[in-house]
This record gives structure tokens, C-alpha cells and sequence, in this order.
């Protein structure tokens, strides 16, 4: 299998450029076998997603799109922009996500909760 070259970055490393749209980088200060477990919940949740709506389970569908919405605000992805943190704030951010994702419930901890649509 070829792997895809990384994406571009803007100037100030906070977005990646793909397809032309500008999307919120992943904190780079985030470890890396932490961000390599947060892409595996990520994807699995995102798989969930997809069996749900497959299954027409709509709690389900709830539930892993709370998954994904820990996995993204974990990676620095959503949520308070990671440049606006301080390095406390973004260790706290990552591993309570982990947290959570780890403990296999799809309720964040508080301060990573979804936007009201997803609820």
C-alpha cells in the first residue's frame, strides 16, 4: 500500500490544506503513541457511525458520534484552538480524552462535550 505524502501545512503550522480547504491541525505538541491511540478510537468511532446509519440505530449514532467528537477535541482538531491553550491545558485535553475513549463511553468528561446538534 503508498502512503499519501502529509498534507500541507499553512505558514503558521495551525491548519492543513486539503482539497483546497482549510482544515485545524492536530496539536504538534501532542505525543506521538497519543495521537497514534486517538486516530484508533477516531476511526472506530467513525466506522460506528457509519453501521449506525447502515442499522438506522439512532442511538447508536449518537453515541459514536460522541466518540468522534472526544477523538477531535483530544487531537486539538475541535474545540478552544490548541495555540490558545496553555501546555497544561493541552496535556489536560489530551489525556482526558484518552481518558474517556480508553473507559469505552462515548460521554466525554466535562469540558469535551459535542455541540448541541450531536447531542
Amino acid at each position: 500500500m503508498t502512503r499519501k505524502p502529509p498534507p500541507e501545512h499553512t505558514a503558521d503550522g495551525r491548519y492543513v490544506l486539503i482539497d483546497g480547504r482549510r482544515w485545524r491541525a492536530t496539536d504538534p505538541d501532542l505525543p506521538a503513541d497519543a495521537a497514534a491511540r486517538l486516530r484508533t478510537h477516531l476511526m472506530a468511532a467513525r466506522r460506528a457511525v457509519g453501521a449506525a446509519l447502515r442499522a438506522h440505530d439512532a442511538d447508536a449514532e449518537q453515541e459514536a458520534r460522541s466518540r468522534v467528537q472526544t477523538a477531535k477535541v483530544a487531537l486539538g482538531e475541535r474545540g478552544t484552538p490548541w495555540w490558545e491553550q496553555t501546555d497544561a491545558e493541552r496535556h489536560a485535553r489530551w489525556t482526558d480524552g484518552l481518558a474517556a475513549l480508553d473507559a469505552g463511553g462515548g460521554a466525554p468528561p466535562p469540558g469535551l462535550h459535542p455541540p448541541a446538534g450531536l447531542r
